[in-house]
């Protein structure tokens, strides 16, 4: 979640101009839209504020996944409308997976939030946003299922692309109606809230940066294609679009004229990038790219499906340099049976194998996952064949969930739903598992030499960051040690290290 700081008063701002604030909930895909979001506000004049409390509007970006995340979102939504009783703040916006999948229900059970916009708003935010502080009150955002805005065949996809909203597919057509150089931002603005720019020749970027992080997501694609009988983000998200790699490698650019060290490549199945655009090996092919753009020191992948991991594919994430190697592998489950009941293929035998093909590459490559427990008709036995690939596997980090319903999906209505305190007792007992394993794990790197992207110099704290092998947020920290007489780090700075211990995941490092 990204919250805007707190400010002990309101920048200064010409006479008349509108303030605004993003306030992000969510993963890092999110991030992207709501930069994209203020990218387009920021080119129709509005001042992009950090503190939503001196904004005149807050914008919520709501994440809409797991029960846990939709209250997330509704408690930033309430607590941003106390800001309008004794604040700047006038009005609250709520955008994104909650919005775009609730709607009008959202909005009758929320009267605190002034608008409940979705997808389709994106494109004409300010002038949403102008209304409302104009008195009016849009009409909420009315749901459906967007799988079916887009053409069932992927190779004709693009085309319908073009005229459905797809978030953090910035696109030059929309561009081409407002030129870089019409972007007014006046008053002590922070440069990583600089607006739109150019991002080389011919080419611009809907985006402005929210923070002045060393590392940023960049989506690659959106929606998906798969059936998982769990998961609703297909209903709300859409059908699985590519963004063209052209497009892809203007924003890196971009990102990488800011700052940027690390490039963060997100989707809802990078695996899947290429097949609308009639060649699945596009991401093996932009990889090289993406990680020869000045500036640019590192690229990661996230999310990718097991069922479809090529060998070719791991041998450039595995081999190529500057592209690291971490593979955010979706398991979910590791009981052939159970998965197939999830509407996913593999199991135990198999993911074992890829683990291995991945080690086999890259020896210290990092390997994360997720993994349900409690789905409906999951047996002990079940729970059992997933402890025991957890255990061989050796995997960096696990994140493990219990299952609960979710509205819309399939899994909603199987038969074989076990009691909430069996789902609870398996997530304690499969969760504690981790826990042990992922300590294990990092043990096991005592000795290694990493190559740490710095993050946070603190005087008290101390200097941390990340090895090659941590994503951001959900995999832990690297702790640097000075060993005397080197230069301290400052944020950006990538420091080559030695680890010599650790502190649960995170791990202890000395400057090499």
């Amino acid at each position: 979640m990204t919250s805007p700081p707190t400010s002990p008063a309101a920048p200064a701002r010409p006479s008349g101009q509108r303030s605004v604030a993003l306030v992000t909930l969510g993963c890092a895909r999110n991030e992207v839209d709501s930069e994209e979001l203020a990218g387009r506000l920021a080119a129709e004049g509005w001042l992009l504020v950090d503190d939503a409390a001196q904004a005149d509007v807050a914008v919520i970006n709501t994440c809409g996944f797991v029960e846990q995340a939709k209250k997330d979102s509704i408690d930033a939504l309430l607590e941003a409308s106390d800001l309008k009783e004794d604040g700047r703040t006038q009005a609250v916006v709520a955008v994104g997976c909650l919005a775009e999948r609730y709607g009008e229900q959202l909005a009758s059970q929320l009267p605190e939030a002034d608008a409940v916009l979705g997808f389709d708003s994106y494109a004409d935010m300010s002038s949403h946003l102008s209304a409302i502080l104009d008195g009016e009150r849009p009409a909420s955002h009315v749901p459906s299922d967007r799988r079916r805005l887009l053409p069932l065949s992927p190779a004709r996809r693009q085309e319908g692309a073009s005229v459905v909203a797809v978030p953090g597919h910035g696109t030059p057509e929309v561009l081409e109606v407002r030129e870089p150089e019409s972007v007014a931002i006046d008053g002590p603005v922070p440069e990583h809230l600089s607006g739109l720019r150019q991002a080389g020749p011919g080419r611009s970027v809907v985006r402005a940066r929210l923070d002045d992080r060393p590392w940023a997501p960049l989506k690659i694609a959106s929606g998906c294609d798969r059936r998982c009988a769990f998961c609703a983000i297909p209903m709300f998200r859409g059908a699985f679009v590519s963004r063209r790699p052209s497009d892809v490698l203007a924003e890196a650019r971009w990102l990488g004229e800011r700052g940027v060290k690390e490039i963060f490549l997100v989707s809802e199945n990078s695996t899947s990038y290429g097949k609308d655009l009639g060649d699945l090996r596009l991401l093996e092919t932009m990889l090289p790219e993406l990680a020869g753009v000045d500036g640019v020191e590192r690229v990661r992948v996230s999310y990718l499906q097991p069922a479809e991991i090529r060998p070719d594919l791991l041998d450039v994430m595995a081999g190529t340099p500057g592209v690291v190697p971490y593979f955010d592998i979706s398991f979910q489950h590791a009981s052939a049976p159970l998965l197939r009941r999830m509407r996913r293929f593999g199991g135990k035998d198999a993911f074992l194998d890829l683990v291995e093909q991945v080690r086999r590459r890259a020896p210290l490559a990092g390997i994360r996952s997720n993994v349900i427990v409690g789905f409906p008709g999951e047996t002990e036995q079940d729970v059992v064949e997933l402890e025991e690939f957890l255990t061989a596997a050796r995997l960096d980090v696990v994140g493990v969930f219990g299952y609960s319903d979710e509205d819309g999906t399939e899994a909603e209505t199987h038969d074989g739903k076990l009691p909430e305190q069996v789902v609870a007792e398996r997530l304690a007992r499969v969760g504690s598992l981790v826990e042990q394993l992922d300590d294990q794990r990092a043990e096991e790197r005592v000795g290694e030499t990493v190559e740490v992207l710095v993050e946070e110099v603190d005087e008290d704290e101390g200097v941390s960051g990340r090895a090659a092998h941590q994503g951001p947020d959900v995999d832990g920290v690297t702790l640097l040690q000075p060993t005397g007489g080197e230069r301290i780090p400052v944020v950006g700075d990538l420091v080559t290290a030695r680890v010599v211990g650790t502190e649960g995941i995170d791990l202890v490092a000395e400057h090499a």
